[in-house]
Formats: C-alpha cells, sequence, structure tokens
C-alpha cells in the first residue's frame, strides 16, 4: 500500500497549520524574514503538497525592513470558516532579548489564490496567534503571553480574548485559559473542537530537541483545560535515533470520512552531526482518539512514523520533482523564490530591464536588514547542486555580484565576482561562520581569481551534506571547482549558536551589492537548481 512519506514538506517548511476546505488541504508555515510572507501549499491526498501562494504580498500587509534575522512572520495559523479563508500572523519586529515586539494581524480572502484582504490589526501581547471558530459563530484568539519580568518565566501561558468579524477587533478582556505541562514554554496554541470537547493543541519545551506537541481538553472554550494523561502526544526527545528529531508544534484535521492527521514541525539533523541543514520541516502523522477522548498517534507511542498510512478511499496525486530551471523569460520570478524584508521588489530586482535576465541592483552589504539584492530559494535536500550566468561587470572591490548560499548574516558561504581595481574582474569566496552574536568574514582563496574583463562567468555549487564546493567556467568551457570544500553544517539552525535562536533554513541563489552605495547591477542569465 502506498505510504505517506516524511517529511511531506521539505527544506524551511516550520510552523504547520493545516486546514481543510472540502476536499482541498491546506498547510501554512512560517517565512521570517523572507518576502512575501507565509507559505500556503496545497494538497488532495495528504501525500503531495504543491506551494500555491503567499498571501502577505504588499507593504500594506507586511513590510520586514529592520527586523532582526528570525524576525518577521512567525507561526501562521490557516482556518477555513464561513466560506473565508482566515490568516493569522504575527510579524515580529523585535525577536530578541527580554522584549519583544509581537504585532498580530488578521486577512481574510474567499480562496487561496485571494484577494487576500488588508490587515485587521489584533494585539502585540505575544506571538503564536490562533483563531478558533466555535459552532456557534463565536471566534476566539489566542496567543502566547509574553512576560518580560520572567516571573518565572517570559512564557505566561495562552490567553484568549474574542474577536467580532463585524466589528473587526478584539472584544472583552482577555484571560490566561491554560498554563502548560512542567515541559515549560508553552506556545503555538491551537484550539480545535472534536466530538464535543475543547482541545488545546500547544508546542512546548522550546524549538530545539526537547520540543513536543502537548494537549489538553475542556467541555468549555474558556476552560479549565484538563492536561492529557501523558501530557504530550508528540515528541522525538526520547528517541534519539529518529532521523526525525525536533518534533512539535502540531495541528490536527479532520478529513471528509471522520479520520484525523496531525500536521507538525521537525528536522532532520545531518548523521552524527546535530546541525539540520533543511531547517525545520513538516511532517504528518495519523491521530486516534482513545476510548477516554485523547487524542493519540496511530502507530503508538509518542515519535513520529516516518510512513504514515493515508486516508481512507483517496486517489494518490502526482508526485512532482523539486527542482528549478528558469531562463527569468517571465513577467514574474517562479513562485519558489524569495527575497528578503522588502515589500519593493522594484528596488531589488527587475525581470524587464534586460528581457530574459534577472537584474539585481546592487543594494546594502550582506545581511542588511533593510535593502539586500538577494533573491534565492530553499535547499530541500541534503545533495543539491545549482547555477547561475552573469556578465556582471564590477569595477571596484565594493562593488559584488555572484552565487550566495545563505542562512542569515552570520551563515553564508559566497562566491563573487568583483572588481580588481583595475578595469578586470577576479573571483573570490566570502564566507562567515556563523559564530555570536557577530561573525568574522573568511576568504577561502589565499589570492582572488582572475577573470576575463568582460564576457559571461558560469558560477555553481554542489552540496553533500556537510560539504560545499563551488565551481566556475569562462566562455562556456568547462567547469573548474574553486577553493577547497567549505562548511555546509553552518548553514543550519544550530551552526554557530543556539538551536532555539535561529529559525530558518538554507537558500540559494543570486545576490549583488553596491556597498559604495553607488548605481552597480548584476543581471543573471537564467538559474537552476536540482536535488541529487
Amino acid at each position: 500500500m502506498t505510504k505517506i512519506v516524511n517529511p511531506i514538506l521539505k527544506g524551511f517548511n516550520a510552523d504547520p497549520a493545516i486546514c481543510r476546505a472540502g476536499e482541498d488541504y491546506y498547510i501554512a508555515t512560517s517565512t521570517f524574514e523572507w518576502f512575501p510572507g507565509v507559505q500556503i501549499h496545497h494538497s488532495r491526498d495528504l501525500k503531495n503538497w504543491e506551494l500555491v501562494k503567499r498571501p502577505l504580498d504588499r507593504t500594506s500587509q507586511l513590510d520586514m525592513r529592520g527586523e532582526q534575522d528570525s524576525g518577521g512572520v512567525w507561526a501562521p495559523c490557516l482556518t477555513y470558516a464561513d466560506g473565508l479563508f482566515w490568516l493569522i500572523y504575527t510579524d515580529m519586529k523585535r525577536a530578541e532579548g527580554d522584549f519583544k515586539d509581537a504585532f498580530n494581524y488578521l486577512v481574510t480572502a474567499p480562496a487561496i489564490e485571494g484577494p487576500w484582504s488588508d490587515p485587521v490589526y489584533l494585539n502585540a501581547s505575544g506571538f503564536d496567534p490562533s483563531l478558533f471558530h466555535d459552532d456557534d459563530g463565536r471566534k476566539y484568539l489566542t496567543n502566547q503571553l509574553w512576560d518580560y519580568r520572567r516571573k518565572p518565566s517570559a512564557f505566561a501561558g495562552i490567553v484568549m480574548q474574542e474577536y467580532s468579524h463585524a466589528e473587526q477587533k478584539l472584544i472583552g478582556e482577555p484571560s490566561v485559559v491554560y498554563h502548560g505541562t512542567p515541559a515549560g514554554i508553552t506556545e503555538g496554541p491551537h484550539i480545535q473542537k472534536f466530538n464535543d470537547w475543547y482541545y488545546m493543541i500547544t508546542a512546548e519545551g522550546g524549538t530545539g530537541y526537547n520540543h513536543t506537541v502537548s494537549c489538553a481538553r475542556s467541555k468549555s472554550v474558556e476552560g479549565p483545560y484538563e492536561n492529557h494523561p501523558d501530557l504530550h502526544i508528540l515528541t522525538s526527545r526520547d528517541d534519539p535515533q529518529s532521523p526525525l528529531q525536533r518534533s512539535g508544534h502540531g495541528c490536527i484535521v479532520e478529513t471528509p470520512d471522520g479520520e484525523y492527521y496531525m500536521a507538525h514541525l521537525m528536522s532532520r539533523p545531518l548523521p552524527g552531526i546535530k546541525r539540520s541543514v533543511l531547517g525545520r520541516e513538516t511532517s504528518i502523522q495519523k491521530v486516534v482518539f482513545d476510548a477516554e477522548g485523547w487524542p493519540r498517534l496511530a502507530d503508538g507511542g509518542m515519535a513520529p512514523s516516518l510512513e504514515v498510512d493515508l486516508p481512507k478511499g483517496v486517489a494518490v496525486g502526482e508526485e512532482k520533482p523539486d527542482s528549478t530551471a528558469t531562463d527569468f523569460d517571465t513577467a514574474e520570478l517562479p513562485i519558489e523564490f524569495q527575497w528578503l524584508r522588502s515589500p519593493e521588489p522594484g528596488r531589488l530586482f527587475s525581470l524587464s530591464a534586460r528581457p530574459g535576465h534577472l537584474r539585481l541592483f546592487g543594494r546594502q552589504s550582506i545581511g542588511s536588514w533593510f535593502e539586500q539584492a538577494l533573491v534565492a530559494r530553499r535547499q530541500t535536500a541534503f545533495a543539491c547542486a545549482a547555477e547561475t550566468e552573469t556578465d556582471a561587470a564590477p569595477k571596484t572591490f565594493q562593488q559584488l555580484a555572484g552565487l550566495i548560499a545563505y542562512y542569515n548574516r552570520s551563515k553564508f558561504h559566497y562566491l563573487a565576482i568583483s572588481g580588481d581595481g583595475k578595469g578586470g574582474r577576479e573571483l573570490s569566496i566570502i564566507s562567515c561562520n556563523g559564530a555570536w552574536p557577530e561573525s568574522n568574514l573568511t576568504f577561502a582563496l589565499r589570492s582572488p581569481v582572475a577573470l576575463p574583463a568582460e564576457g559571461a562567468i558560469r558560477l555553481g555549487l554542489d552540496i553533500d551534506g556537510p560539504v560545499l564546493q563551488f565551481r566556475y567556467a569562462v566562455d562556456g568551457g568547462n567547469w573548474v571547482k574553486v577553493g577547497p570544500t567549505l562548511d555546509a553544517s553552518i548553514l543550519s539552525d544550530e551552526g554557530g549558536r543556539g538551536v532555539n535562536g535561529s529559525f530558518t533554513g538554507n537558500f540559494i541563489g543570486m545576490a549583488a551589492y553596491d556597498l559604495a552605495g553607488g548605481d552597480f547591477t548584476a543581471d543573471f542569465d537564467g538559474f537552476s537548481y536540482q536535488n541529487l
């Protein structure tokens, strides 16, 4: 029998919220500082998923310029009710330190494709907001409550408040309805109603290797909530040999035939190395309710399964390879590409300035939190290859263009063409090793590789687990490896700092910088990415 094979969303796809509209399933995942905001995947069989929309695509909905690494869009919640899709999200303006500036918003749409509304501001009391639609038509917002005093913890419970769609605002007074289990760090709440019980599904233990999905229930939406007899329904913390680690942050969906599945976050660290180079991904587990009405994994225990039974009677769709091959001969970027923070892409790149090319406008430095001309896609397999071509003609060392593997400002490897100051061009490898809070640049080449003063240069990279190798070619010639092999494992949540501080994943793409603030541009003639 065909099985669902985990993970179902490979590469950086964290904090899943799953819902169903008729025969269609949708999962929304976090995008943090990457624009447009929120990934939504679609499926009809729970096995094969396709990225169909990023709804937060304009300034009125999202502007992340100036936000820290791993800030931005946290833990969206997607639901379907009253003929509308409801998307709740946090825009985390400040992610680090004792204070959090977590602004929570709601947008709606009659269809996943849109049009998506301008946002309704909700609150800023904490992050991971979620909307519950009760049977009587009333709606309730829950979110993690943040206490900067840490008395005794910054995670001060799950707070709930009623939402009036007619008034487009929260009404009544907020109240803490759940304090969590001894695992602590209670966040990611979803209230879900099954069989006349209100279930409080939360993430606990932090998003590292102690992560869990916890569960409590009540006959009243306002509580009190009674903890699950086992406290948790999913975790990898007691199964260190499982390839699916850091499992937590779950959300349950009911099929048309009355079966239950839970989408959840997890990661796959490299064998022997506690570094998840693909970031936090999404898997799915079948859930059953026991005789007392408590949800449990259908396969028993709490550890996630690599393979899961399909829903009854479902027609399995076609599995599509996750690859990119574009010549940029389109009006818009292929959907797999994103850029950083800015809702004004016209200031960063153009597909019309030189038809058949992606033109990047050299902006601020690598890792800028404001305007960075970097267009990239996710790494989704442990082994992959990527290539591009550019005839960029930088004049000085302050103008750079090339191929980049980028996690954040302190974790990247960049194969960069720059000017040599003598009318020629040269090729360098610029890396940042992930040390925290700031990192020193390293240069893998003792001296740059001289390039022809003009003409196209092909740039490529190959990643195999923890190893990255750059290569280049001139004028259609053969590929030549450049530089030593590099440590690809730093391009991970765990690379260089605590696992609970970095939340995204590695991207591979094209970047251009003009550190003198001039008018340097770089044109890229196509881009390809394939998993090996």
